[in-house]
């Protein structure tokens, strides 16, 4: 899929599913509740046992989902990522080789910043979208604040997004929004409750369609 096609996306998804998964049939049931909620866009974080494994086979079994790969720290891994069938990737902060390597193999790169000197420097070094974390701090006057500055940019807040927050931070300009624990309860993923999961993203869902 085309870089400009992805991005297209996860702007139209609106929300990006975070998931911390501890093996590949929770990812893939968790992935399948996610999507009978209406939310199709994933990034499984490296913090994730076996996580290039895991990309590889729901990548393969579930070729409906956006699936990107979360908390790359080195080129290395981004490409390992890509290899694997990440059709984006996302670090928790600025890393230039990750940006070359992503920008090298023509796929998305959502970098991490939090000042205005970071998301300056990760525009600067050819990021496609730039990842606001911690957002919960400032929350959305602080999205709108960075867009007052950076107009051209697109930014992905991430942290304190809630069904209650997320209208406001896509009203502040948000490209799209990222959501973990507040979308996948861990102890509901742990459980295997996913009827919860799928009712929480249908919330999500909804919440974005008010803005």
């Amino acid at each position: 899929m085309p870089k400009t096609e992805i991005l297209d996306r996860i702007k139209k998804e609106k929300v990006l599913a975070l998931i911390r998964a501890d093996g590949p049939e929770s990812l893939t049931e968790c992935a399948a509740a996610l999507s009978k909620g209406g939310l199709n866009a994933i990034e499984l974080t490296m913090t994730t046992p076996g996580a290039l494994k895991l990309v590889a086979e729901v990548s393969r079994k579930m070729p409906g989902i956006l699936l990107g790969l979360g908390t790359v720290l080195d080129a290395e891994t981004a490409r390992a990522g890509i290899a694997a069938g990440a059709q984006f990737i996302v670090t928790p902060g600025v890393r230039p080789e990750v940006i070359g390597a992503c920008n090298g193999l023509e796929v998305p790169i959502l970098s991490g910043a939090f000042t205005p000197t970071e998301v300056a420097l990760a525009a600067e070094l050819g990021a496609d979208v730039i990842k606001i974390f911690p957002a919960e701090f400032f929350g959305p006057a602080y999205i709108k604040s960075l867009r007052a500055v950076f107009p051209q940019l697109k930014f992905l807040p991430t942290g304190g997004v809630t069904p209650q927050t997320l209208p406001d931070f896509l009203k502040a300009g948000a490209f799209a929004a990222a959501a973990g624990s507040s979308l996948i309860d861990p102890s509901a993923l742990k459980a295997g409750n996913w009827e919860a999961i799928t009712a929480r993203a249908a919330e999500f869902v909804a919440a974005a369609a008010k803005a």
